[in-house]
């Protein structure tokens, strides 16, 4: 008896911003490398806004592509890091975010089963109650509960009518683009969790840190202009990077 043809794996492209991130870039990208088994079909692209340390050395070393954005902002270098990538399907990334290591079933099986774009569920790298309690609400669908350290996975065709990120966005351009993209498709929110680092609720401390960010989105919902919304965050938090 023939076989059928075999299926051609979906191209994926993984995308990760970076501005100074040597000493954490290399170990995402070993874990990537682990997860994904050198499949044939997936590149990482690692989309610098000029960094001055050896982030883009350690990103070349670790085996991921890299290239340099015209614009430094997270908005603007996963624009540029999308346009230079090749996969039939986008995956967007922070560098201190670590995905499961069903990362490659995951994102294939949601668009087999119809999904244009999505992410996952989000736990932090440290037990604090309250930093668990907060992530619970990732589950839900709404926008409010979506956070840019869930990772997010677009075909590009739906990135391309969305828009892409809103690079006049220096807050909030990874809750903010779910919005649009809805409108073009059915979003996932998978049931696996990505681990996100808690380095930043460590340095500032969970429940006074994440206080500020309820501030900054009240604000943000009442219509305060990006560069004001930039201001309070560089005020009040220590080591952004916004």
């Amino acid at each position: 008896m023939k076989s059928g043809p075999v299926a051609t794996p979906l191209a994926i492209s993984i995308i990760i911003p970076t501005f100074n991130e040597a000493g954490h870039i290399g170990r995402l990208l070993r874990h990537l490398q682990h997860i994904c088994h050198s499949d044939a079909a997936v590149e990482i692209v690692v989309a610098d806004g000029g960094s001055t340390d050896r982030t883009t050395q350690e990103a070349a070393e670790a085996g991921a592509r890299v290239v340099t954005s015209p614009r430094k902002g997270r908005a603007a270098q996963l624009n540029f890091g999308a346009s230079q990538a090749s996969g039939n399907l986008l995956y967007f990334l922070h560098a201190d975010t670590f995905p499961p290591a069903t990362l490659l079933t995951d994102l294939r099986a949601a668009v087999a089963a119809g999904y244009s774009s999505g992410c996952y569920r989000l736990t932090f790298d440290e037990p604090h109650w309250f930093l668990q309690a907060n992530a619970w609400f990732t589950r839900f669908s709404p926008e409010p509960f979506r956070f840019g350290d869930q990772s997010l996975f677009v075909l590009p065709e739906i990135f391309r009518k969305a828009g892409g990120y809103r690079e006049d966005m220096i807050v909030f351009e990874d809750q903010e683009i779910t919005r649009r993209l809805r409108q073009h498709g059915k979003f996932r929110v998978l049931p696996e969790q990505i681990v996100t680092s808690a380095r930043k609720y460590r340095d500032n401390g969970p429940i006074r840190l994440q206080s500020v960010y309820y501030l900054i989105t009240l604000l943000y919902r009442l219509g305060v202009p990006q560069p004001k919304l930039a201001e309070v965050y560089r005020s009040l938090i220590r080591q952004d990077k916004v």
